[in-house]
């Protein structure tokens, strides 16, 4: 016998809504329906855009993590394992370092000509911006990339000594001491592996740094490439003259290099003690989000810490007179500069130190992944036997 009055079920396919065709049916007729303050997905093109964008992305994330995890499987099966603290190992660390600081240096040149220049007259712009227009207007293009060349090669040399020393002298110092010992005292540990490092890596840094600083810092720039630097420097000074800014650059560099390196390792062990669970439950993802992030607060500790002997640096390649000693020429600069000279150019050291440090970070360990090895930082304490 047919019921007096039509089902729900009826009613619902009669007068459903437009917005809730394609959901499934559940055993709960209500929830089919939307909310009274429920938006309607269909009366907001912005939302159906950004929500497919959304997807997509996500698609295009799922699809580049699988060419990822084929490449690293590849590449690996092709080294090998790379046992730790191997010979292996540690050319692997001098590879990653020279990927991480060669090209993140270079593509922050129209930031650091801007600074050098300003460090060495800083009543030549008012500004950034008005200084990155001046340039284009009047050197072209080219010109805001004037001393890449010196930058990339010397950076790449400096980034790979400075990595793979690291790894071995915190390998090497933290024998020395013993696990218990080691973990006790392991940012000492940090910033002494990390000044032995920098001392070295500075050596292959100086002549390149010394090119670089007179390229910028003349207009125009005297050469017209980084052996042509090198060529005209050692014919007028000799060999001397491309490492006459050594001992400013290790003022500058070292201090720079132990706040990087051992910040950077105390900020991640932090991150990871707040964050639930150990290091090892989160993805290759979001271990490498917490090395640039790790790197980012870092860089800015270093920009503040190295700065007047980063001033120093670029005021001595550029004013130094011929025979003039180095205590004369520092007091000289001094005298001319004052204290507050000294941070002439830092809030644009901090954001391109800032960015330069995350982005190594991150590409150092992305490296270090992609050949199975463990990222940086975030080690546990030693267990006693």
């Amino acid at each position: 016998m047919s019921a007096l009055y039509p089902t729900l079920c009826a009613m619902q396919q009669g007068f459903v809504s437009p917005y809730s065709l394609g959901r499934p049916q559940t055993s709960n007729p209500k929830t089919n329906w939307p909310t009274p303050r429920q938006a309607r997905p269909d009366l907001y093109l912005a939302y159906s855009v950004v929500d497919d964008t959304k997807g997509k992305a996500k698609k295009l994330s799922a699809e580049a993590a699988k060419e990822f995890e084929l490449a690293s499987q590849k590449a690996q099966s092709k080294t090998g394992n790379i046992e730790l603290y191997s010979g292996k190992y540690y050319a692997a660390c001098t590879l990653g370092g020279l990927l991480a600081c060669g090209p993140t240096h270079t593509s922050m040149t129209p930031l650091d000509l801007v600074k050098t220049r300003r460090q060495i007259d800083s009543k030549l712009y008012s500004g950034n911006f008005q200084a990155w227009g001046h340039i284009y207007r009047t050197e072209g293009v080219r010109g805001i990339f004037t001393g890449w060349g010196p930058t990339f090669v010397g950076y790449s040399f400096q980034g790979a000594f400075k990595y793979g020393w690291y790894e071995y002298f915190k390998k090497t110092y933290a024998d020395l001491a013993g696990p218990e010992a080691a973990h006790k005292h392991r940012t000492a540990l940090y910033l002494g592996a990390s000044a032995s490092a920098e001392f070295l890596a500075d050596l292959a840094l100086c002549p390149f740094e010394a090119v670089k600083v007179r390229m910028q810092g003349a207009i125009p720039s005297p050469y017209k490439g980084t052996m042509d630097g090198i060529s005209q420097i050692t014919a007028k000074e000799g060999l001397a003259g491309l490492y006459k800014g050594l001992y400013p650059l290790w003022a500058r560099q070292i201090p720079y290099t132990m706040m990087k390196f051992a910040s950077f390792e105390t900020i991640v062990e932090m991150i990871y003690a707040r964050l639930p669970g150990s290091k090892n439950d989160y993805s290759k993802a979001a271990q490498t989000g917490v090395s640039f992030a790790g790197g980012y607060m870092a860089g800015i500790l270093c920009a503040i810490v190295s700065h007047p002997a980063d001033v120093m640096v670029s005021k001595l390649n550029a004013n130094r007179k011929a025979g003039e000693a180095f205590g004369a020429v520092l007091s000289r600069i001094y005298s001319e500069i004052g204290f507050r000279g000294l941070w002439n150019g830092l809030p644009v050291r901090i954001v391109m130190i800032g960015s330069l440090t995350g982005m190594q970070w991150m590409i150092y360990d992305y490296f270090k992944i992609f050949l199975g090895l463990p990222t940086t930082g975030g080690s546990g304490p030693v267990e006693k036997k």
